[in-house]
């Protein structure tokens, strides 16, 4: 596309376009080492990198142009300051692949936990009902029979790869798309241009502040999902314009509060949870290790829906994804609830590891506060016996969820392992001592019900040999990931394969070897 077109197409009017050359663009990165010949860079400004000292490097492997925030001097090709670059990265990207949003019907899923659980269950509602649809999470892509890998440390992905993926479903005949959006994916812009028809806020409650600073930095940056239902442009196939919100949740306040705003009058709300106050219901709860049972109210009707999905928290999932199906796409409730029953088990949330052992082994993502107590409450209720949890906290990270995390395992635990969590350059025996300091403060006793032991993979094999018949043993933390970060290298390891690995030797039965990590050689306390 000529660049002056592209420019055009994208909205970025600041520039002058009577300057513009007439040069071919043949894609777009922000990445110098990516950039091929006729290719468009972005310089972008990170926490600990600046893309406009690699401008030349940029130039040298082909730009045919340059954009970026700072003034420049001259350069070998032409350059154009504008005032947010990684806005303009969104939208360049999707006039570049055609603006494919507004081709779909955009279902944009955020909050702290339940996200991937949401789009998931959303994902296969839409499926089940017969609609061609498309999912992007943070765990992978799935278009028609194809699943692509979103990579080993993610949030939602960057804006170029996002646009390019619509445009494939587009290509593909998709119509619906169900997208998973972070807090950082939205603060940075990656999913500007994404054209949401749905937003749905699964709930707001303590994460990233390290990033945002704190709570209000963190829910301004959430509520940027639901801000875009405004902006969307107008489709022909219509624009629900609907915002899908949790009302037992801290958030519910401020987000009912502020779409009371003028500025808002285009968007509908609606909210759900398990209080009779709420427009979308639950009632009737029976939580059982294979699933859950419940009523669900909607419409002024009462339906059973039947899930194998385990947890409270799964209930408020379920009925997001309800609200998000039926009363923004219109579709059959019969079908909807067809879908709920059918769904598979997301890879590490609440996934269960059996190997014939004589209690429930289960890996999990729960790495908030909110999300570790949710968890084991489920855990809870899945056993008469003991709960083990093992988990730890990343480095660089929000301290102040560290010793949240470690007195939410106090008080609902039997036994707290503590172990490695992605500390990056940080000391892991500082991270440990911030936390067992918490567990001492609420009731922990060393050696009795929690322990520190420093080897992610040891301490899965220390809860694993203390489970007795109808216990529940839990890894949280990791979930679905396949790497975990030490000083600045990232080391093969699922938690997921560790369980398999505790169990087997347990149960002195064949199995795969445990992950190997730098503290598997250090002594463990």
């Amino acid at each position: 596309m000529l660049l002056s077109e592209l420019l055009i197409k994208s909205g970025e009017f600041s520039i002058n376009l009577s300057k513009v050359p007439e040069i071919e663009i043949t894609d777009i990165e922000s990445d110098s080492r990516k950039i091929e010949p006729g290719d468009l860079f972005v310089a972008l400004e990170g926490g600990s990198t600046d893309g406009h000292t690699y401008i030349n490097a940029a130039i040298s492997n082909g730009a045919a142009a340059v954009v970026g925030q700072k003034h420049i001097g001259e350069l070998k090709c032409p350059y154009f300051q504008v005032k947010n670059p990684r806005q303009t990265l969104a939208f360049l990207a999707a006039a570049l692949n055609g603006n494919p949003a507004r081709k779909l019907t955009m279902i944009g899923v955020t909050g702290t936990d339940g996200k991937t659980t949401t789009v998931n269950l959303i994902y296969n509602i839409l499926i089940s009902c017969g609609i061609k649809a498309g999912m992007i999470s943070t765990v992978n892509a799935v278009i028609g029979n194809e699943t692509i890998d979103t990579g080993f440390h993610v949030t939602t992905p960057d804006a170029t790869t996002i646009q390019y993926l619509l445009r494939k479903m587009v290509d593909q005949g998709i119509t619906h798309v169900v997208l998973e959006t972070t807090s950082h994916g939205l603060d940075q812009f990656r999913v500007d241009a994404c054209e949401f028809d749905i937003a749905v806020a699964t709930n707001i409650t303590h994460e990233h502040l390290d990033y945002h600073g704190n709570y209000e930095g963190y829910f301004k940056a959430k509520f940027k999902l639901l801000e875009e239902l405004v902006i969307t442009s107008k489709k022909s196939f219509g624009n629900p314009r609907l915002a899908v919100f949790n009302r037992d949740d801290i958030s519910f306040l401020k987000i009912r509060e502020r779409l009371k705003n003028p500025g808002y009058a285009t968007i509908t709300a609606v909210d759900y949870g398990i209080s009779d106050d709420a427009e979308i219901c639950a009632q009737n709860i029976n939580f059982q290790t294979d699933g859950l049972k419940f009523d669900v109210k909607i419409y002024g009707q009462i339906q059973r829906v039947v899930s194998p999905l385990v947890g409270s928290f799964n209930v408020h999932n379920i009925l997001a994804a309800i609200s998000a199906t039926v009363l923004g796409l219109k579709l059959d409730l019969a079908c909807v609830l067809d879908g709920i029953k059918s769904m598979p088990d997301v890879p590490g949330r609440m996934e269960r590891i059996n190997l014939g052992q004589e209690f429930l082994a289960i890996v999990d993502f729960a790495h908030t506060p909110n999300a570790l107590k949710e968890a084991l409450q489920t855990a809870r209720q899945l056993t008469s016996g003991q709960v083990i949890v093992v988990f730890g906290s990343a480095g660089l990270r929000d301290r102040e969820k560290r010793r949240l995390m470690a007195a939410e395992s106090l008080r609902h635990a039997d036994i707290t392992i503590l172990t490695a969590e992605d500390p990056r350059t940080e000391s892991l025996s500082s991270i440990l001592t911030e936390m067992a300091g918490e567990a001492v403060r609420n009731g922990g006793k060393t050696g009795k019900n929690y322990f520190i032991v420093e080897d992610r993979g040891e301490a899965i094999r220390k809860a694993v040999s203390l489970a007795k018949k109808g216990d529940v043993v839990m890894a949280c933390g990791k979930g679905h990931e396949q790497s975990m970060c030490f000083g600045d290298t990232e080391y093969l390891w699922d938690d997921r394969a560790a369980m398999r690995a505790a169990l087997a030797e347990k149960l002195g039965i064949q199995g795969p070897l445990m992950p190997w990590l730098p503290t598997q050689e250090k002594k463990n306390r």
